[in-house]
């Protein structure tokens, strides 16, 4: 079983406020931290759905809790997350749902995966192998403007342009095709970079967001486990970056405060009463979790509670 350690697994646990009886859904299974804390703390009654779209993580998950029969575990992006749990067919609505965005350690340990620059394999970073196509397809085929936009887009990296013109240069010449080669081509172009950081570390997140459309996948994600949530669900949400913790941010605040086209009113109709309401504050790891998992630095949770239509009228 592939190492991987659960960031703020005591928070999410509390946010969750998990009912033995009641189905839960981990959106993001990757090596199954997160669900096997879930699955301790619900009863014989109690049931945990678990989606990957990494068929490796899947396999894992079975061969980890093939004797858990309160676990559905589910191959498939979670923008089809409301199609995926449904046809489980267990209840209606959920009790709580988990997003813990971002990559899972075995996912950057394993060198033929290709989302790692310290290690060199094929430039790929698809989440789901079998599915779109990896990263290096693009750079061979994508304009200077398109790879422009992407790393400055989806990677903040203030160097975008240079970084493309010089995948423009290389490329005349030989196919990027190995994590190294494009590691290295990045650090000839960007000079300066965050102390501990390497350079290659924003244009890498950009093309993975970019290949794995993972800030579309948030964005669908969000709006199905509404959706799915009963009332007093709980939506729980880990995010490890601007971009993402951006969507999450806006989503919770967006559905959690009334239209604004019925400011004013006394008495709010109930179609323009809020679906959401916040729980407490962000929150972020420990001194001593970050000392003991370095991955939980830049964690940032997020939670709201779904309101019953009787308390928004």
């Amino acid at each position: 079983m592939d190492e991987h350690t659960p960031v703020l697994i005591e928070e999410v646990l509390a946010a969750l406020a998990l009912r033995p009886a009641g189905l839960y859904v981990d959106a993001t299974f990757g090596r199954g931290g997160h669900s096997a804390r879930i699955l301790q703390a619900l009863g014989p009654e109690g049931r945990l759905i678990a989606i990957d779209r990494d068929p490796a993580a899947i396999y894992a998950g079975r061969l980890r809790f093939a004797a858990e029969p309160r676990l559905r575990l589910v191959q498939g992006e979670f923008a089809e997350l409301a199609p995926l749990v449904r046809a489980q067919a267990l209840r209606a609505q959920c009790d709580g749902i988990v997003f813990d965005l971002g990559l899972s350690s075995p996912q950057l340990d394993e060198a033929a995966r290709g989302f790692s620059f310290n290690k060199d394999g094929p430039l790929d970073m698809r989440m789901d192998p079998s599915r779109g196509e990896p990263v290096s397809t693009w750079l061979a085929r994508a304009s200077r403007d398109e790879m422009r936009h992407v790393i400055a887009t989806y990677g903040e990296e203030r160097f975008a342009l240079g970084i493309a013109r010089e995948i423009e240069r290389v490329r005349e010449a030989q196919p990027l095709t190995r994590t190294s080669a494009l590691a290295a081509l990045v650090a000839r172009v960007v000079r300066t970079r965050e102390p501990g950081k390497h350079p290659a570390t924003r244009t890498f997140q950009a093309l993975r967001i970019w290949v794995n459309d993972e800030l579309g996948q948030i964005e669908r994600g969000l709006d199905q486990a509404l959706e799915l949530l009963a009332p007093s669900g709980r939506l729980v949400v880990i995010s490890f970056h601007s971009l993402e913790d951006r969507l999450v941010k806006t989503f919770i605040r967006r559905h959690s405060e009334p239209d604004p086209v019925f400011a004013g009113l006394p008495h709010l109709p109930e179609q323009a009463q809020p679906p959401l309401r916040r729980i407490g504050r962000k929150q972020r790891a420990s001194l001593d979790e970050i000392r003991a998992n370095p991955r939980a630095r830049s964690a940032l949770l997020r939670v709201a509670e779904r309101i019953a239509a009787e308390r928004r009228s």
